[in-house]
Parts: structure tokens; sequence; C-alpha cells
């Protein structure tokens, strides 16, 4: 390690190439690189609609299988019946069923009854009913057969979805606010920056074989609302004094196994200059990003080693050509960025936030939604990063049969916080990296905790996040509670539990500033018994806290003993 003049240490550059294209040149350093090489994942379509869906799955050659049919948004799921200690002990066919995960792509979440009622329509007839929120604003299907491919992407683009680059090493949905356009709150409507980079960029080829996963996030929103800490580049609208309303850009965040928030570059975004530069922050990452180890092929890490300062230099230098003004900081969010409840838009209507338990929903809970929401004078909702759904447009009059139909419908807009705090992973119900379930034992700790802690008054909500494996796609770093799933010994057994992490947080999450949670070493939790630990660290709390202060669960968090945390 070498230490900077600012006294930070940063990491001694590798003596072996990185895979850096603009350093190392473009040879593949392993094979994951090599077939990237050899034909782009965008390719793989014609093939899945004139072979593969013909021959079925046993046609389908095993590098389009296992790497390019992520870039349309398949991944195959997990064969039933394997129990998590064999997670990390099987080759990838031995884990996978013949069916597929399919994730539509939701950018900035925005959805219309007639899209909704086409994806419930493929769930119920593809996908055995299945259909989940996920914290990316997608929705993501299960059970299909790559014989149903054609027809699904035909019904899809017919209504403006698809699934291109849905997941693989490419740019990935870009989170939007989910109240863009109607809230009276917002500085700015990023609609329109959203739908630039989606038509100049998604599915062009120059960017389709990045080193890894590329997420993006805007808002125009005050609450922070689209987790702008954890992506690799961010947009957070701000008010310039002199130049007005744009954004604050921020790069280099992510979560998985080495954890990093992003920081801001303090640059001003016009506008009009969001595209150019979100391609210029995509091309770094193609260009300089690390190729060699893919468990460093993130933005975070190259951020890490440049620092903002050249990260900046190099975005301006190189790929835009002229200098960005400096640019404030965006205020501390005074409201929660998961919309639940019901607002008054800014024309006088009302969006209503529903929570389904941990993201679960069904093709015919989608499908009655749908109707739900057309016979109360709209057709237009949300898909939110906190796996919730905002409902748009409603008349004040038809406010109350909305939010009595939505809770007929498990879909509570006035839900516990335990409810509306609390998210959860794929799981091993499907995921091949998963070691414990999620889904199942989340949703019986929110029903359990439910009636326990209606004796409390909680002063605020506690976020809770259930993740199958170490990989964080419920971002448990990021919250109250986080618990990561391995196999723990308890009683001299061992069983599906959970790691805890505590007290994390972002700046949407009712913190003082963003930060990731603290690991009790030791601290484990069986799958069965989440409930139980929730119970008695938040009574803790309750009991602890400086309410003088108003002291928060994650300032207590990580002030507190570790024997009041166990």
């Amino acid at each position: 390690m070498t230490t900077s003049e600012t006294g930070a240490r940063t990491p001694r550059p590798s003596a072996r190439p990185n895979g850096q294209w603009k350093i190392d040149g473009t040879a593949p350093l392993n094979a994951n690189e090599e077939w990237k090489q050899v034909d782009d994942g965008l390719a793989v379509r014609e093939r899945i609609e004139n072979i593969y869906a013909q021959g079925g799955f046993a046609s389908i050659d095993p590098t389009d299988l296992h790497g390019r049919f992520r870039v349309w948004g398949l991944y195959t799921q997990r064969k039933p019946g394997i129990d998590g200690g064999r997670t990390a002990t099987l080759e990838p066919h031995e884990l996978e069923d013949e069916y597929f995960m399919l994730r539509v792509r939701i950018d900035g979440g925005q959805l219309t009854t007639e899209q909704l009622r086409v994806i419930a329509g493929i769930s119920q007839e593809f996908g055995r009913g299945t259909a989940d929120l996920t914290d990316r604003q997608n929705i993501q299907l299960h059970w299909i057969e790559v014989e149903s491919m054609p027809e699904i992407w035909r019904r899809l683009e017919a209504v403006g979805l698809g699934t291109t680059e849905a997941c693989g090493d490419v740019p990935r949905v870009i989170l939007g606010s989910p109240v863009a356009g109607i809230s009276a709150a917002e500085l700015i409507d990023p609609t329109p920056q959203i739908e630039e980079i989606q038509s100049r960029f998604i599915g062009d080829p120059t960017l389709s074989n990045l080193p890894r996963k590329f997420k993006s996030a805007i808002t125009g929103h005050p609450s922070q609302d689209v987790v702008h800490e954890i992506n690799d580049v961010a947009f957070v609208a701000v008010e310039h004094p002199e130049l007005g309303i744009g954004y604050d850009l921020w790069v280099g965040g992510g979560l998985s196994t080495t954890p990093r928030l992003g920081e801001r570059l303090g640059a001003f975004v016009s506008p009009e200059r969001v595209s150019d530069v979100w391609h210029g922050v995509a091309q770094i990452f193609r260009d300089y990003g690390y190729r060699r180890l893919r468990n460093k092929a993130r933005l975070k890490f190259l951020l890490a080693e440049w620092g903002t300062e050249k990260f900046r230099q190099v975005l301006q230098d190189e790929y835009l050509g002229y200098e960005l003004p400096d640019g404030p900081a965006a205020p501390k969010p005074a409201s929660p960025g998961d919309h639940i409840g019901i607002h008054r838009q800014k024309d006088g209507r009302f969006y209503v936030g529903a929570t389904p338990i941990v993201g679960r929903v069904s093709g015919p809970t989608l499908e009655k939604l749908a109707d739900l929401i057309e016979a109360n004078g709209s057709t237009r909702l949300r898909t939110t990063p906190h796996q919730k759904l905002v409902i748009l447009d409603i008349p004040e009059d038809r406010v109350p049969s909305l939010i009595a139909g939505l809770d007929e419908l498990g879909l509570s807009a006035r839900p516990s916080l335990i409810r509306r705090g609390t998210i959860a992973c794929t799981g091993i119900e499907f995921c091949k990296l998963a070691i414990v379930e999620t889904k199942a034992y989340a949703t019986a700790a929110v029903l359990d905790l439910e009636e326990r802690l209606a004796q409390f008054d909680l002063p605020h909500q506690i976020s809770l996040h259930v993740n199958g494996c170490p990989n964080s796609c419920a971002r448990i770093q990021t919250a109250d509670i986080g618990l990561k799933g391995q196999l723990v010994t308890i009683d001299g057994e061992q069983v599906p539990g959970y790691q805890v992490h505590l007290g994390g947080g972002l700046a949407s999450q009712d913190r003082d500033e963003a930060g990731l949670g603290r690991t009790v070493r030791g601290l484990k939790v069986a799958a069965d018994g989440i409930a139980d630990y929730v119970e008695r660290v938040v009574t803790r709390f309750l009991d602890d806290r400086d309410q003088d202060a108003d002291e928060t669960f994650a300032q207590w968090a990580h002030r507190a003993d570790e024997e009041a945390l166990v």
C-alpha cells in the first residue's frame, strides 16, 4: 500500500496486467473475457429465436447458456431439491434446471396497466404464475422455457417493454424516481434523461462488453429515492446557485462481498449533458476497468485506485472534451424514499405507494392490480428500488376504494413499519448462488413481528434485508438489520442461517449520512429464528436509545456494546 498526500492509503498497482484495454491491450486474460470477444452477447437472440426455441434446452450451446443468454435477461434457475450446502461444490450444470428466470427490464420503473397485463399474462401462461418485484425496479418471472421466448419477446415488445441487457456485463436497468413527473416536491423530472440514455446506448454493441455489470440511477426528487450511493454512476438533482437545476454526479458504488459506497466527483451536470456524461463514465469502465479477475471487475475498484480527482479529470479530458463546473452536494433528504402511503400530486390527483411482502407478487395479482387501477381512474404505475409499487393519477374521491382494493390484494398502502422496511432477494428457491431460503423465511418473520412489535411505539421504520448468499442483491450492508445467508452452527448442529450486519443505511433511509453496517464476529441467526432475533435486538434498542437525541437504530447499533447486539 502507498499513502497519498491526503493521508489516505491507496492500493499499490499490480505488477501483472489487469486487463485494462487502454493500458494492457484487449487480449483476453481469462475464459470469460475470451468468449465475450468471440461473439457479442447481443448476437445470441437470433440463435434463441431460430435455433434454440426449436431445438429446446438440449440444443443450447453451453457458452451461450451460461454467458450470452444473460444479456437478454435469462438465467437458468436452480434445480429443486439441492440444499444450500452443495451450492459451492457443484458445477453450474449440476445446479441448474432446464428453466429460466426472465428479467423484464423497466427503466425508471415506469409502467402502464396495458404493460402490466402483458407481464401478468406471460407469467400465467409461461411462468407458472410467478412474479417478483426486484430492488432494481424490474419484474422477474420463473419457470420460463426457451421454446417460449420468441412469443414472450413479441408480446413484451408490442407494448414497449423488453429484456435487452437486463443482465450480464452490460449497462443494466436505469433506476429512476418512482414519482418522476408527478411529485410536487421534485426538482426536475429525470424521465427525458433516462429515455435519452436508453435510446442512445442500450443495445449499443460498443458498450455490450463491459468488465462486469454497470448500474445507473437518476433522480430529480429530494428524497434521493434511487439508492444512488450503491450505483456505478448516479445523478442526484441539485440546485446550483448560478446554473439552476441539474445533477450532482456520483460514481463507483457497489456492494456484494466488497462493499463500497459511491463518491461525489464534485461536478455539476446540466440536464442536456447527462447522457454524454453517463456515456463517458461507461466508456471509462469499458476502457480502464479491470478484467483479469472477475471479483475485481467493478468500477468501484478503479475508483479506489484513481480517486475522485483523477477520475473526473480523465472523464473530462478523454471522453467529454470539456470541463464540468463544480457543484454543490444535495441536501439531506427530509422524507423517506420509498413513497409508501397517500400523497398529493402536483396536478391535484394522488399517488399511492403500496407494499407487497418482500416483493413477492404473482401473475394473477398483477392482473387484478391492473383491473383495480383502471377501475379507479388511472392507467399508470411505477415499480421502485425498494420492492414496492406506486400507483399514479388517482382522483381524490377514488383513493379510499383503491386502498381497500390494494389491501385485498395483499398490497398495503398503510403497512406496519417492519413490513414496509423488509426486502429479500430471490433465495435458494430459484437462485443457483443461494445457500439459504429468503422469501419464505422473511415473510414468516414479517407476519410474526407484526404481532410481536405491535405493543411497541417504534420511533421510525427499521429496515430488515434478507439475502440468500454473500452477494448482497438485497443490500444487506445498507440495512438497519442485514442478514447474509450461510450455513451456521447452532448448538452443535449445522443449519441454514444468516450472518448479521447492523446499522447500515443510505441517505434515502433517514440516515444522517450513508454508511455500511457493522458486523459482530460470531453473531449468526438460524433461518427460522429471524423474528426472535429482531424482537430481541429491537427491544434492547428501545430500552437503551437516547430519546433526547432522537437516536436512530443505526446510530445505536454502531455505539452499542456487542453484548447488546447478540
